[in-house]
């Protein structure tokens, strides 16, 4: 689907089998964040690909995901993109992580992974400790979709026209429920299964592909533009 079919989708502002009245709605607290950062490192003028691993990375240490492999092994471990000429080389030393831009020489092992589907590994080659290590920090466990829409807002509110609010619907089995973030008269609302908001919240989804996958919003172009930025923000830790 094209970006002008999404942007027309979206100013119709559709919301199939959903109904405000009927949602449950908390306003929520940003949680404590864990620290853990300073164990990945990537390029001063990272490319995306580098900021994506990174950000994944230090999701993955900071939750303490998959961190007992990473801080035993030593090696390198090529990542490529299974459909663009994107690469990168993930170096664990000394417990810590380093992203750097390109593949040079021999790797130790080598992932080729879908950047639009979650950082999936399509293929892997080489030493399987390394290459099953670093694939499964890869993929950290998604936070709870309040959680993570706390630490959306936390993380994106001082961007310079960001809506004052933002209401987060969960559409589950026992209906929707509701979370607000922000006060004032500018709210912007984002719904969708509980999945797809922890996805878009976190990074691990862009948000104008997930509305090619059921994920619906409410605002402005003008919103949706400042809120592309954010997305982006969280994705790539910029």
């Amino acid at each position: 689907m094209t970006p002008a079919h999404n942007i027309g989708r979206i100013a119709g502002n559709i919301f199939p089998h959903y109904r405000l009245g009927h949602a449950m709605q908390t306003t929520t607290s940003p949680p404590v964040p864990v620290t853990g950062g300073a164990r990945v490192v990537i390029d001063d003028d990272a490319t995306p690909i580098v900021r994506l691993l990174g950000r994944t990375l230090r999701d993955s240490f900071r939750i303490g995901h998959a961190v007992d492999a990473l801080e035993r092994l030593s090696g390198s471990v090529a990542v490529r993109s299974h459909n663009t000429p994107q690469a990168a080389t993930v170096v664990l030393r000394d417990g810590a992580a380093t992203v750097t831009g390109g593949v040079t020489g021999g790797t130790d092992a080598a992932l080729v992974v879908d950047l639009d589907s979650r950082v999936a590994v399509v293929a892997s080659d080489g030493d399987p400790l390394l290459a099953e290590a670093v694939r499964q920090a890869l993929c950290p466990q998604l936070p709870a979709w309040r959680d993570a829409a706390a630490r959306f807002w936390d993380l994106t509110r001082g961007i310079r026209g960001i809506p004052d609010v933002l209401v987060a619907v969960a559409l589950g089995p026992d209906g929707p429920e509701e979370a607000r973030f922000g006060a004032g008269p500018d709210t912007y609302r984002i719904v969708g299964s509980p999945d797809q908001l922890a996805g878009v919240f976190t990074g691990a989804d862009y948000l104008l592909s997930a509305l090619d996958h059921g994920v619906r919003v409410q605002g402005t172009l003008s919103q949706l533009s400042v809120m592309t930025a954010a997305s982006w923000k969280v994705r790539f830790d910029v």
